[in-house]
């Protein structure tokens, strides 16, 4: 299986040690993902199988009680999700979240952190699919290992329009 531009993206650090590895990726997919820059979502682990993102309980990021808003609980979410899907799209497709189902259990404290994760037979189906979509399970975890959230996304892929 070929990698795609977010694979080479990331796998141009994987001689890297942890913790340049993770300062270069956050800041290379931050700069594609301009959003996720912006609010300073770390990139700790990518792979086709797995991706592991975090955010510090910074104010920016705040509620009105000192918490991570819900919105941002919700974009570590999809941004799991969604770069664990995207490891493995071929470039010749578009990926949409078409369903963030989100449940707010309890009140979290301090940062965050979201773990997706494919199967094998999830990524076969990306690739051997040229129109499909998949529910990708996340797990959000909060500074106590609590999971304040409980979330599940919904992917699609569709063939890219030729210009």
């Amino acid at each position: 299986m070929e990698d795609n531009m977010l694979s080479k993206l990331v796998r141009q650090f994987d001689n890297l040690n942890n913790e340049d590895r993770i300062a270069a990726t956050s800041k290379a997919v931050g700069g594609f993902v301009k959003f996720t820059g912006f609010t300073g979502v770390v990139y700790e682990k990518m792979t086709k199988e797995e991706v592991i993102v975090s955010l510090p309980n910074k104010t920016e990021v705040q509620n009105h009680i000192g918490q991570l808003h819900a919105a941002a609980m919700m974009l570590l979410a999809e941004t799991a999700t969604g770069m664990v899907v995207g490891m493995n799209v071929p470039d010749d497709r578009i990926m949409l979240v078409k369903k963030l189902h989100t449940d707010f259990v309890w009140r979290s404290s301090g940062a965050m952190q979201a773990k997706a994760n494919l199967s094998k037979e999830q990524i076969d189906h990306i690739l051997s699919t040229e129109k499909g979509e998949l529910i990708i399970p996340v797990v959000v975890t909060d500074e106590a290992g609590e999971e304040p959230i409980k979330v599940e996304a919904l992917w699609a892929w569709i063939p890219k329009k030729k210009l």
